[in-house]
């Protein structure tokens, strides 16, 4: 039978027109009509998908700003004039990879656009062998942010049972995930976020044994004081600034500090100063940075952990989609002014 599929069809695209200084706003970001052929040159060895959910994470800001020696080389800068590329979930159209055939589902980098053809590099991309659980789920919980959440809780941190934990931005993508592994050992885990919604999300959704609005506290000293009044543990760094500050004088002897990201920082010309540093010295306090790509060797190991939780709903994942790739700008960027509750993605097509 004749393949009745077309050779050509229209592609639309998110294209970044040229590197950001300070807030970054809509119109930074270009929606664009082209064309792409579905059917891959014999001598390739790409794969063409169909891109179906697409993620927002907050280090996208980071690409987009002029290309810089010390970030590049963990976040590349954008191409300008080009699509601007993130993570997401996608179906094979073609394929002249032996590893993936046409039909099969992946998660991994992708344009922000309707099909991307992709070069496989280790660890670029995933197949995804489990759908009983949501396909969105892969811009998330079983992606890289709950690969995050893992790696930075459990590698960098080595929770204790009993042990006191503070999360900052905590109903984020990655945030919400670390406070419900810390109750799954037994930790009294604390967390932050910046509205009464999100706050009531973390107690009654989440399960964090408290939570307060940031924005509230005109001293996060005095609050952290309150919450943990024999210090913290461990702390699951997403926002840096002056929450870090306040955070480093109320850390016990010999804490833990996974540096995730630090979100409050990456829209200022001028970054905030930390003042209280050298407590680093004085309690004996870990502070380490991770990039998730460090441990996706242990992604199997990763799965098998946090799928039995998921299928026994003893892990809840709160998801904030909007719908049509025309809508990915805003919601990218309304992760820098606290608009999503949760992950924050959006679909591009259902299938």
């Amino acid at each position: 039978m004749a393949n009745t599929e077309p050779a050509t069809v229209t592609n639309k695209q998110i294209i970044f027109p040229d590197y950001v200084s300070g807030f970054p706003k809509e119109s930074d970001l270009k929606v664009t009509t082209t064309t792409i052929d579905l059917r891959l040159p014999e001598r390739s060895k790409s794969v063409l998908v169909k891109n179906l959910y697409l993620s927002c994470d907050p280090y996208m800001r980071i690409c987009m700003g002029e290309p810089e020696p010390l970030s590049s080389s963990l976040f590349p800068p954008y191409n300008t004039g080009e699509p601007i590329v993130g993570l997401g979930v996608s179906k094979v159209i073609d394929s002249r990879h032996p590893d993936y055939k046409k039909g099969d589902l992946l998660w991994g980098i992708v344009g922000w656009e309707e099909y991307s053809v992709i070069t496989l590099s280790p660890y670029s991309h995933f197949k995804i062998h489990y759908t009983d659980v949501p396909l969105s789920y892969y811009t998330g919980l079983l992606g890289m942010p709950g690969m995050t959440a893992y790696a930075g809780f459990y590698e960098i941190c080595s929770p204790k049972k009993g042990e006191t934990v503070f999360v900052s931005a905590a109903s984020g993508a990655v945030g919400q995930l670390v406070g419900q592994f810390a109750k799954l050992m037994g930790c009294y885990v604390i967390g932050s976020a910046g509205s009464k919604e999100k706050v009531d999300l973390l107690k009654t959704t989440f399960g964090f044994d408290d939570a307060f609005n940031y924005k509230e506290e005109s001293d996060l000293n005095a609050a952290l004081k309150r919450y943990f009044p024999e210090g913290i543990d461990i702390y699951f760094e997403n926002v840096g600034g002056k929450m870090l500050d306040a955070v480093l004088i109320n850390m016990k002897l010999n804490g833990r500090i996974a540096v995730c990201g630090m979100i409050s920082q990456y829209n200022l010309v001028d970054p905030d100063g930390v003042y209280n540093l050298v407590t680093i010295l004085y309690k004996r306090i870990k502070v380490q940075g991770f990039a998730v790509s460090d441990f996706y060797d242990k992604y199997s190991k990763f799965l098998d952990f946090v799928l039995p939780y998921v299928r026994e709903g003893k892990i809840t994942y709160i998801e904030d989609i909007t719908e049509g790739l025309e809508s990915g700008p805003s919601a990218l960027l309304g992760l820098f002014h606290g608009k999503n509750v949760g992950k924050q993605l959006f679909v591009v097509a259902r299938e």
